[in-house]
């Protein structure tokens, strides 16, 4: 008697083959949720700020971005990767410290402390990273001591070097209007000042969405974000890539150090605190996740220019400024929300 037959089985379709239509990729996009803040917050103040609207305004609205973006891009970045850095807002004020007083007190030329605040600052961000790699504390605890560190440096070497609060001028001193043209520098376009800060910023946010999704590193940074154990297993070096993020977030660090330097030619040693959080809110409002493994630089380019938009529309609808910390407030937990729901249908499409 013959045995019955069988149906052949069929082996299920790779996911990675199938065919997904455009609404269903649309919805996995992590930055979603803040484009559709950004727009209705766009609309809103366009209707209630009569001059929002015009190119100076506009020009206003995305240098305030600009100024949050720079170290929103990286601190997103490390996101990605599953940790924090308390200590991004003052490690901008430490690396404007650093090239105004060696500058200074070396008379030498302005970009020589440009070079040398550089080297400190990445300095910062290698200790960060080795720190935390090596103690396997949470980055919350290494990140917040940094945080207080710099912070009582900060303060203690600007009063011990320049005997104030603040550096001297270093505006006269050689290599300062090259340095300026560079890190401070605005130009005209259509009869519109655009500060060259928004150069930089368009520019880091097109270089993190090409290393997250064009390049193995993105994979990495992904990979660790997602589960650093499960990463390990499968080859990704888990090490070199947190330390190198938090140098990364140490790296747009300088970068904003030396525009805070060069627009005011003078630093006060108490500025930044607090700005680490601005950036971490303009990252989860983009759509990053506090537990790492989602998220895009884009995302936090449109979570800086939702914060630009509502510090500045404020003001051009002429209300009190004491209102914008509410509404910053209320606008990450609508984003986070609706970044919640969005990831939530894209999941239940897949």
């Amino acid at each position: 008697m013959s045995a019955p037959a069988t149906a052949p089985v069929q082996d299920a379709p790779d996911e990675r083959l199938v065919h997904r239509s455009y609404l269903r990729r649309l919805l996995g996009r992590p930055e979603l949720g803040a484009v559709v803040g950004a727009a209705a917050v766009f609309v809103f103040f366009s209707f209630v700020a009569d001059s929002f609207l015009q190119a100076s305004s506009l020009s206003t609205v995305l240098y305030a971005s600009s100024t949050i973006g720079i170290m929103a891009v990286p601190v997103a970045l490390l996101m990605i990767g599953g940790e924090f850095d308390l200590s991004a807002g003052v490690m901008v004020t430490t690396s404007a410290l650093v090239s105004s007083m060696f500058s200074y007190q070396m008379t030498a030329n302005v970009w020589v402390g440009v070079g040398v605040s550089l080297l400190a600052t990445l300095a910062v961000g290698f200790f960060n990273g080795f720190v935390f790699t090596r103690t396997k504390l949470p980055s919350f605890i290494i990140t917040l001591a940094t945080f207080l560190m710099l912070t009582g440096l900060n303060l203690g070497f600007t009063k011990l070097i320049s005997g104030t609060v603040s550096t001297k001028t270093i505006g006269d001193m050689e290599g300062f209007e090259s340095a300026r043209a560079v890190f401070a520098s605005h130009f005209t376009i259509g009869g519109v000042d655009v500060q060259v800060t928004i150069l930089w910023w368009l520019g880091l946010v097109a270089l993190a969405t090409w290393v997250l999704l064009r390049t193995r590193v993105g994979n990495w940074i992904f990979a660790v974000g997602g589960g650093a154990d499960a990463a390990r297993a499968v080859g990704v070096p888990v090490r070199r890539t947190k330390i190198g993020l938090y140098m990364a977030v140490a790296f747009c660090a300088w970068i904003s150090g030396q525009h805070l330097l060069m627009s005011y030619d003078v630093v006060q040693s108490g500025e930044g605190v607090g700005n680490e959080l601005l950036y971490i809110i303009a990252a989860v409002i983009g759509g990053c996740l506090m537990t790492g493994g989602y998220g895009s630089a884009i995302g936090s380019a449109v979570g800086a220019f939702i914060f630009g938009m509502a510090s500045k529309g404020i003001v051009y609808a002429q209300w009190n400024p004491d209102w914008f910390k509410f509404f910053l407030g209320a606008m990450l937990l609508l984003a986070t929300l609706l970044n919640a729901w969005v990831r939530k249908r894209a999941e239940a499409s897949k």
